[in-house]
């Protein structure tokens, strides 16, 4: 009997099924080929699925399937620039909560947790809607505690999957924990956000963050990207590629922030002012953070990616503080940025108030 894993729910197949499925595995249904095997389009039941076969010198565990999408992977869109344009930065969003949801069901999985250990674009696949799954559990593994420090969770392994996305702590030492895949979805966001290729990215959109000019890398087939999303997508992919002990938990800080992001995103925007202000807001404090509770005169970004009040957020700095004041982190850096579409919109919205009240 093989197994297959579809929307939560462990189904088992056997060998003929499989067979029928893909016609005897017919080289007229086979849709790709890689390191470790063949895939075949098939059909199981009502499901369009792809089943993949390892080849035997992989062979370390239970076959492998993923389901077979019709827009193929991410990596296809973000190769081509004409591609980047059937992806607007609304979809990009949408697809990197998807991700982040994804990895957290298998970081949170009972009674074994599960690091994919290969997360890149090309293993992302994309349905008729765009809507991604994360596919090739090739050399994914169960985490073990270790018989040292028992709140640590890992596995160690040979290094294997693709060096740019892989943290170096894995490449050197070969123990797999959630924290690798959190490295790797830093990376996935990052060319997201820019459409660049992997190799180096980290530091360019670092060195253009210290510039104070992330809209320099920023990828615009994607369309306009709200200000306040670049920064945020910036600082939390940048942040999720940092040595292990400083990077986030995903289901934390980090699902926080992207679930906002994701819902703001799916809605449209508004006509008026007031309504622009509002998005902002429902966007949550997250990035309108307030220290005083009064309207913002001179919003800024921090390290952190949250938004303050100029004169708060220099007192804070000032004081001697060198972590946030929202996630009690400690800050890459003490330079502050200003959020000049959210101080606009402030402005705009103010401006109804005082006409409304003649």
């Amino acid at each position: 009997m093989l197994s297959i894993l579809v929307k939560s729910m462990h189904c088992e197949f056997s060998s003929s099924e499989l067979e029928c499925a893909t016609k005897n595995f017919s080289s007229s249904l086979k849709i790709g080929e890689g390191g470790f095997g063949c895939v075949y389009r098939g059909i199981l039941g009502s499901m369009t699925v792809a089943i993949k076969v390892l080849k035997s010198e992989r062979l370390q565990g239970q076959s492998q399937f993923e389901q077979e999408l019709p827009n193929g992977s991410l990596e296809d869109f973000l190769l081509c620039e004409e591609k980047r344009r059937m992806l607007p930065w609304r979809s990009r969003i949408r697809i990197i909560a998807e991700i982040c949801s994804a990895l957290i069901f298998l970081h949170k999985n009972i009674p074994h947790p599960v690091v994919h250990g290969d997360l890149k674009p090309a293993n992302i696949l994309l349905d008729a809607n765009l809507v991604s799954k994360l596919s090739d559990f090739g050399i994914s593994r169960a985490l073990i505690q270790s018989s040292t420090n028992m709140s640590a969770l890992h596995c160690i392994t040979d290094p294997v999957g693709t060096a740019l996305y892989m943290e170096p702590d894995f490449l050197t030492t070969g123990e797999l924990t959630p924290h690798s895949d959190v490295y790797s979805f830093g990376i996935v966001v990052l060319r997201m956000l820019t459409g660049k290729p992997p190799g180096g990215i980290k530091k360019i959109v670092e060195d253009a963050m210290e510039k104070g000019d992330l809209n320099s890398v920023v990828d615009t087939s994607a369309g306009e990207w709200p200000d306040v999303h670049v920064q945020q997508l910036a600082h939390l992919a940048i942040s999720c590629t940092e040595s292990r002990r400083s990077r986030p938990d995903l289901s934390g800080e980090v699902w926080r922030v992207v679930e906002i992001m994701r819902d703001g995103a799916d809605i449209p925007l508004a006509s008026s002012p007031r309504s622009v202000l509002e998005i902002y807001l429902l966007i949550d404090h997250c990035f309108c953070v307030q220290i005083f509770q009064d309207v913002m005169d001179e919003p800024h970004f921090a390290a952190d990616g949250f938004t303050y009040e100029g004169e708060a957020i220099r007192c804070w700095l000032s004081s001697g503080h060198d972590t946030s004041p929202m996630t009690n982190l400690p800050l890459g850096h003490s330079q502050l940025t200003p959020n000049y579409s959210l101080r606009s919109a402030i402005q705009e919205w103010l401006q109804q108030q005082r006409a409304a009240s003649f």
